[in-house]
């Protein structure tokens, strides 16, 4: 089921629409914004009271990011995608597995976040002082097992959407193949047209 092209915001086969590119540059940026105001450390660390904001801005950024994605994933189904690069099959396998890692880590770092803390036995605190208690009862030696999961998938989506970044680059003054303006507005082709 496709929806009507007006309402699919303009994709064309040269481009991704509007709204996928706003969902796109939107879960970059707060993904980045997520992890650089992760409060880190040990649990006694997180949770101190005067860490509040920081945790509080942190978990209203990954909670953005998975409903992001999950508004992304919805609606992939129903946007027209440009065809994707002729490029050597290998090229074409790596860049599907990236793919593919990055949305299995966009859904898995904010619920790994979200469970560890439940099971931890902390409530998730939002920015604007919403609280969502636990819906379960603690298990603390797995909650911080899966704490610590999610510090390292947080790394590691960090590290693949780096390379993601890096073979966007490749392609557009390597190979220059339009691949990174297929996610860019107009307006930005318009600007490097104009300085070319």
């Amino acid at each position: 089921m496709r929806l009507d092209p007006k309402l699919a915001a303009t994709a064309s086969p040269q481009r991704y629409g509007r709204v996928a590119q706003l969902l796109h540059w939107a879960t970059a940026i707060l993904v980045l914004a997520a992890f650089l105001y992760g409060p880190g450390g040990p649990e006694a660390r997180v949770y101190a009271t005067s860490r509040d904001f920081d945790r509080h801005l942190h978990e209203t950024l990954g909670s953005t990011v998975l409903l992001l994605v999950i508004v992304r994933v919805v609606w992939r189904r129903f946007d027209s995608r440009p065809d994707p690069a002729p490029v050597n099959r290998w090229m074409g396998w790596a860049a599907r597995a990236v793919q593919v890692a990055l949305y299995v880590l966009l859904f898995a770092v904010p619920l790994s976040a979200i469970l560890g803390a439940w099971l931890e036995g902390h409530s998730l605190g939002y920015l604007g002082g919403l609280s969502i208690d636990p819906p379960f009862p603690p298990s603390h030696q797995l909650g911080a097992s899966i704490a610590t999961l999610h510090t390292w998938l947080g790394d590691a989506i960090l590290w693949i959407a780096g390379l993601h970044a890096l073979a966007a680059l490749f392609h557009q003054f390597i190979l220059k193949d339009g691949v990174l303006a297929t996610m860019l507005p107009r307006w930005v082709s318009r600007i490097g047209s104009r300085r070319a």
